[in-house]
């Protein structure tokens, strides 16, 4: 099992997703002899998991099922084990697409964090490009280079403990792109600026407070950087469901009907959706948003290296 490579069979020592629903998910690492509890009953790994296939739906002790699913980083992203705040589908999408990264990229960031950034990072310069990836603390990292080895992709990144403020990212004049979340951005430019490519490497730099936003683009501008920008993603999610619309009185209307020669005693004009329409309620599907938002989650600003 791989996060950037699929297989059809679930092995021992894979990582699955268990899935109940779209709001009841979780991570579950296949081991023989091993169960797994769900409100739905018992998932027995050696009989249950082991050899079948990933998306088979599988039937629990209490007659409940669930289905498990591949490992995916938009998956991994929604389940992971929080050891601080993480970067969510929504800003690690646009933060993949202004950084122009793509297979055989050579991507620097910090810090590591819980590896959501970090999954989708490394599927995206697969199977060619490197993670350099930084964590101050020596715990994270730890368990960060665990997962990677546990999910197939060690080969693909490079875990340092360290503080990348002062002491960078340990390489110099290959990065294509470098991705900073840390509370001073300001102290690594000069450090990111060493390790991105002679010239035309990408910078972003993620942030929760404006006042970080304004230290981390003047420093940017002391450095060289060029093309400066700074967004925010918000996200609107809508519910689609079913609603009912008194129909209005168009009494005009049937009035005007009549004056053309409107027949009552006529079976057909009896039957016209025009005399249905005069009263009761038409049902149709709408899109209404949610009551509660997620709203601000942080400041993306994007740079280039001139």
């Amino acid at each position: 099992m791989s996060f950037v490579e699929y297989g059809d069979t679930i092995k021992d020592g894979d990582t699955a997703i268990v899935f109940l629903g779209h709001e009841s998910m979780f991570p579950v690492k296949v081991q023989h002899g091993t169960v797994t509890q769900t409100k739905y009953g018992v998932i027995r790994h050696s009989t249950d998991l082991i050899g079948k296939k990933y998306g088979s739906k599988v039937t629990c002790s209490k007659g409940g099922w669930v289905f498990i699913l591949h490992p995916t980083p938009e998956l991994w992203t929604m389940n992971l084990p929080h050891r601080t705040q993480i970067l969510y589908s929504t800003d690690i999408s646009i933060i993949t697409m202004m950084l122009e990264l793509k297979p055989g990229s050579i991507v620097c960031e910090s810090g590591t964090g819980s590896g959501s950034l970090s999954h989708a990072l490394i599927r995206t310069v697969a199977p060619t490009g490197h993670l350099y990836t930084v964590e101050f603390h020596q715990q994270r990292a730890e368990k960060a280079r665990e997962e990677f080895r546990e999910h197939g992709v060690e080969h693909l990144v490079t875990v340092t403990n360290q503080d990348v403020c002062k002491n960078g990212f340990g390489v110099s004049n290959i990065a294509d792109a470098v991705f900073l979340d840390i509370p001073s951005p300001w102290e690594a430019i000069g450090h990111a600026k060493s390790a991105l490519k002679a010239e035309g490497g990408r910078i972003c730099s993620f942030s929760p407070c404006i006042e970080q936003v304004q230290r981390t683009c003047l420093a940017m501008e002391e450095y060289g950087f060029t093309e400066i920008n700074t967004l925010e993603i918000l996200l609107r999610v809508y519910n689609v469901r079913t609603i009912s619309l008194q129909i209005p009185d168009l009494g005009k209307a049937a009035e005007d009907n009549s004056s053309i020669g409107f027949d009552s005693n006529n079976p057909s004009h009896q039957a016209s959706p025009c005399a249905d329409l005069q009263q009761g309620t038409v049902q149709f599907k709408s899109g209404v948003p949610l009551r509660e938002v997620v709203g601000h989650t942080g400041y993306l600003t994007f740079a280039t290296k001139s």
